[in-house]
């Protein structure tokens, strides 16, 4: 699965707003496969780093490759056809309230393809029912749960058969036991569809259950980079260190309060 073909490259990467640079010389390798979490403190650029590899921004310096293809130079024909292989959850899942879940998924292959009405149509439930919704796609979001919106969004972001999706905190608003359930989800579309994901979270239980490695942001560099055993255990850097040990204590004091409510 992870055949180690590079599917997003950036070389001396600096991204930001107004020309205040967020993250620089960012030296970034993504293969074919992996699952990667985007980690760090809140305003580290983690969902700035992610708005600029699919490509809603555009860097202040560096390139950006997709693919072999030079997204910072590449024409406009050629960006979109590109992004045709991105797929993208944001975190509240975005579905378009007045829409049912079918018909969120539709919108990609509305747009994107020329395809006879009723091909979308079974293109479509099959991505929702490859996250377990075929049975509720007459609903709509508001009549179902945070974790339902969360994977009807990522039926939606599958719509187009992407190699690559984004995710941006899939598990925020989620009770522990959904957010479980939604890992196990993206570990099986990763592992059975050879999907590439690139997660933006700081959930250390999700981190650990699901990546393969780890790129760690903070004070506008990448100060760390590999599986999590190495950013948790073999790194110099204080503030790598100082987040995984307060995120560590975090995830032991839940464990012993739910074997404890067990008990009762």
């Amino acid at each position: 699965m992870k055949n180690g073909n590079t599917v997003i490259k950036t070389t001396n990467l600096t991204i930001g707003y107004n020309q205040t640079p967020v993250l620089s010389d960012a030296n970034i390798v993504i293969n074919q496969g992996e699952v990667v979490t985007i980690l760090g403190g809140s305003g580290c650029g983690k969902t700035t780093l992610m708005r600029h590899l699919i490509g809603l921004e555009t860097p202040l310096a560096g390139e950006i490759f997709i693919k072999n293809t030079n997204m910072t130079k590449a024409s406009l024909q050629t960006k979109k056809q590109i992004k045709k292989d991105i797929g993208v959850m944001f975190q509240s899942g975005a579905l378009m309230s007045s829409l049912n879940l079918l018909e969120n998924v539709l919108l990609p292959l509305n747009e994107h393809t020329s395809l006879d009405q009723k091909t979308k149509i079974e293109i479509a439930l099959l991505k929702l029912m490859l996250v377990g919704l075929d049975k509720y796609a007459s609903f709509y979001p508001s009549n179902i749960s945070g974790g339902m919106v969360k994977r009807a969004a990522i039926a939606r972001a599958m719509a187009l058969d992407p190699s690559v999706i984004f995710l941006d905190e899939p598990s925020a608003g989620l009770d522990p036991i959904t957010s479980k359930d939604l890992d196990h989800l993206i570990l099986e579309l990763a592992q059975n569809h050879h999907i590439t994901f690139i997660i933006v979270t700081h959930e250390l239980a999700s981190i650990r259950r699901i990546s393969d490695r780890a790129i760690f942001l903070n004070e506008g560099k990448v100060a760390a980079n590999g599986s999590i055993n190495d950013l948790a255990n073999h790194t110099d850097n204080i503030f790598v260190k100082q987040f995984f040990n307060s995120n560590q204590t975090n995830h032991s004091q839940r464990q012993e309060h739910e074997q404890r409510s067990k008990l009762l």
